[in-house]
C-alpha cells in the first residue's frame, strides 16, 4: 500500500492493525529470550536435582553392570532388566524434564504472550517460492540473524574459554580424588560453568528483545492514508456505530449526574420523570437544565439529590413541560420562566426557613404553578 501511494508510513499501528497481526498469529517474538529461559532452566534443574540425578545414574549402572549368566542367557529376564532400568532412569529425569517443558512454554510467550492462529498454521505459496526464499536469505532480518549468531559463538565462546581457564586448577585436581569424589567435583564444576555460559546469554537476551518489538512495530506502521481508510471503513459499520452512539450515552449520562448535586431544585412527576435546576444569580441568566431523565434515569437522579440534600419538588405538569420543551445545559424556555421562577422562588424561601432567618412559607400547590398551555404535555405521551 505504501508503495503503490507513494506515501511512507510513518503513522503507529492502530489497535485494530494490532489485533488483526495477532489473529494472523503474527506477534513479536524473540528466539534468544525463549533459549535464555531454557538455559537457565537446565541450570536450575541441574542445582535442584543434579546429585539424584547423578546418584540414580550410579545406580543404573552398578545395576546393569552386575548382570550374572543366566540374567544374560534368558532374553524375558532382559527384557524385564532393560524397562525397569527405563523407568528408573525417567523417574530420575521427571523434574529435569518438568523445568525445560515449563520454559519452553513460558519463553516464547514471555513476548507477545499466548497466542494460537488457525491462520499461521494454513499453507501459503510464498513458503517453497525459490525467490521469497532468496529475498530472505538477503534481507535486514537475515543479517540481523547472521550477526546474532556471529555474536552469540563470540561472547559464549570467550565466556566458555575464560571459565576453562578459571577452572583449570580444579579440573587438574579431578586426578588425585577417588570416583565419587572426581564425579560429584566434576558435576560441580559443569553446572557452575554451565551457569556462567548461560549468563552469557542475558546481554544477547537484552538486545534482542527490543530490537523485536522495534522490528514488529515498524512492520506494522501505517501510512495516514490507511489509517483514514480504516477508521472509515470502522467507523462505517452498523455495530460500531450504535457502541459508539452507546458510550456517548453512557458519557453524557455520567456527566448529567454529576450537575445534579450542584443543582438548586429538582423537579419531578414521582413516576416518569426528573428535571434539575440550576440558577446562578451572579451571573442573572435564565435557569439552565443540568439533568433530567425518565424512568430508571429520573429515580436516579431523586436517588443523588436526596443524597447530597438537593430540594425535590413534585410537580408533574410542569416535569413533563421542562422535559419535553429543553435538553441538558439549555436554558429554561422563556414560556416557563414564571413557573421555574415560582419554584425557585419558594425553594429559596425553604432555605431561609431551614437556616431560621425567615418564617416557614406556604406550601407551593400545583395550581399555584403557572404553565402556558402550549408548553403542557398531555400525561399520556
Amino acid at each position: 500500500m505504501a508503495e503503490e501511494t507513494g506515501q511512507e508510513k510513518t503513522e503507529e499501528p492502530t489497535a485494530k492493525r494490532l489485533r488483526d497481526a495477532r489473529e494472523k498469529g503474527d506477534v513479536p517474538r524473540s528466539k534468544e529470550l525463549t533459549t535464555t529461559f531454557l538455559l537457565f532452566a537446565a541450570v536450575a534443574a541441574a542445582f535442584i536435582f543434579g546429585s539424584q540425578v547423578v546418584n540414580a545414574m550410579v545406580g543404573l549402572m552398578r545395576f546393569n553392570l552386575s548382570l550374572d549368566k543366566a540374567t544374560i542367557a534368558d532374553p524375558s529376564q532382559m527384557i524385564i532388566h532393560f524397562v525397569s532400568s527405563m523407568i528408573d532412569g525417567f523417574l530420575s529425569l521427571w523434574g529435569l524434564f518438568a523445568l525445560l517443558v515449563a520454559a519452553a512454554v513460558i519463553g516464547p510467550i514471555a513476548l507477545g504472550g499466548w497466542n494460537f492462529s488457525g491462520q499461521a498454521l494454513q499453507p501459503k505459496g510464498s513458503r517453497i517460492n525459490p525467490l521469497s526464499g532468496i529475498k530472505r536469505m538477503f534481507s535486514l532480518n537475515a543479517l540481523t540473524e547472521l550477526l546474532k549468531g556471529m555474536a552469540k559463538f563470540l561472547l559464549v565462546g570467550a565466556v566458555a574459554v575464560g571459565v576453562l581457564l578459571w577452572d583449570r586448577p580444579e579440573i587438574a585436581s579431578l586426578a588425585k580424588q577417588s570416583v565419587n569424589q572426581a564425579m560429584a567435583h566434576a558435576v560441580d564444576i559443569i553446572i557452575w560453568s554451565f551457569l556462567l555460559m548461560s549468563a552469557a546469554m542475558i546481554l544477547i537476551a537484552l538486545v534482542d528483545v527490543p530490537f523485536q518489538i522495534y522490528s514488529y512495530t515498524k512492520k506494522l506502521k501505517m501510512t495516514l492514508q490507511e489509517v483514514k481508510d480504516e477508521m472509515k471503513n470502522t467507523e462505517g459499520k452498523p455495530e460500531v456505530k450504535g457502541r459508539i452512539r452507546q458510550m456517548q450515552r453512557e458519557i453524557s449520562r455520567r456527566r448529567m449526574m454529576k450537575e445534579v448535586p450542584e443543582a438548586d431544585v429538582v423537579i419531578t412527576n414521582p413516576t416518569h420523570y426528573s428535571v434539575a435546576i440550576r440558577y446562578d444569580q451572579s451571573r442573572g441568566n435564565a435557569p439552565i437544565v443540568v439533568s433530567k431523565g425518565a424512568d430508571f434515569l429520573a429515580l436516579k437522579i431523586r436517588e443523588i439529590a436526596e443524597e447530597h440534600e438537593v430540594p425535590i419538588l413534585a410537580s408533574p405538569a410542569l416535569a413533563r413541560a421542562l422535559y419535553h420543551a429543553t435538553e441538558e445545559g439549555q436554558e429554561v424556555p422563556l414560556g416557563l420562566y414564571k413557573s421555574v421562577a415560582q419554584v425557585l422562588a419558594y425553594v429559596y424561601q425553604l432555605r431561609r426557613y431551614r437556616q431560621r432567618l425567615d418564617e416557614k412559607p406556604e406550601p407551593l400547590s400545583e395550581e399555584d404553578i403557572e404553565i402556558p398551555e402550549a408548553l403542557r404535555v398531555d400525561p399520556d405521551e
